[in-house]
């Protein structure tokens, strides 16, 4: 008998212990986003501009918004702007891992001199960015010596956002599969290349299988930062030409603290959140089964 009570006082010593020690979590994780959650969702029936009182409209704004051309607008081109820098930003970065792995002389200079621009500020970047491509007195109008007006043109503006975005972040992305590879054992590669496999067969066959993991992190939080791209198209073009470049983020911003119409700023915001948990909840069922050590 105290044998038993002994061990059910050291279990909810322990147990106690635990909550105590999730306790800061817990605060912390319910102040900055279950909260925020909360009055984001409070908003999206309520029109509020900051000063007066918030006047309840109910599911009237979210009907408004939904139908909203402006709205659907700036979705099409986040949708187009993340078809763009996903693939071409995890490609690059795989590509660069494999050749930074290769124990060539200077890898570690080269691994550093990729994540300096993810380490900088986007929106300094940005500034930065914008006068290489500015039509007159920038840089590629001076090499091109002629006048090119890339973040004027609807047809060019977003690819040259998604340049600069792609530019940006695929050190991030790389320095994720340089780790990916390095844990790959030594010998399996040894292996294969006694077996007489080509390095095609063994980046195809042998690696890329063995990514799947990174490949699944690699690619939510890709995607979730294409989404909320805001400082590269705010510093280059500011949403334009012609709402050419108003990605979702952007337009968020445009009704927050420009219209200073918070409900509808809250519905874009609620409308992003639900895209977001779609798209992670369908890559989290398909990479569920293929994400093993198991080799094809």
């Amino acid at each position: 008998m105290k044998a038993n009570n002994f061990i059910r006082r050291a279990r909810l010593r322990e147990a106690i212990s635990g909550y105590l020690f999730l306790t800061p979590s817990v605060i912390g994780v319910s102040l900055f986003m279950v909260v925020p959650v909360g009055i984001v969702l409070w908003l999206t029936v309520h029109k509020w501009d900051m000063i007066s009182d918030p006047e309840y409209v109910g599911l009237t704004q979210i009907s408004e918004v939904l139908g909203d051309p402006e709205f659907l607008s700036s979705l099409r081109v986040t949708l187009l702007l993340v078809a763009l820098v996903v693939p071409i930003q995890i490609g690059l970065g795989l590509a660069l891992a494999n050749m930074l792995t290769k124990g060539v002389r200077g890898t570690n200079v080269f691994r550093t001199l990729i994540v300096i621009p993810w380490i900088s500020s986007p929106l300094a970047l940005g500034v930065v960015w914008s006068w290489i491509f500015a039509p007159t007195g920038g840089l590629l109008s001076a090499i091109a010596g002629t006048r090119l007006e890339i973040l004027v043109s609807e047809t060019w503006a977003l690819p040259a956002v998604a340049l600069v975005v792609i530019w940006n972040n695929v050190g991030y992305t790389s320095l994720f599969f340089i780790a990916g590879l390095l844990s790959i054992p030594s010998e399996l590669i040894e292996a294969a290349w006694v077996d007489g496999a080509s390095p095609t067969q063994i980046f195809w066959r042998i690696k890329v299988p063995l990514l799947r993991p990174t490949f699944f992190f690699v690619s939510v939080t890709t995607i979730i930062a294409a989404f909320n791209i805001f400082d590269q198209v705010f510093a280059l073009t500011h949403g334009g030409p012609a709402g050419s470049t108003s990605v979702l983020a952007f337009e968020i911003y445009e009704q927050a603290f420009v219209n200073w119409d918070m409900g509808r700023a809250a519905v874009m915001a609620v409308v992003m959140m639900l895209i977001l948990m779609v798209i992670t909840a369908a890559q989290n069922l398909y990479f569920r089964r293929r994400t093993t050590y198991e080799l094809l």
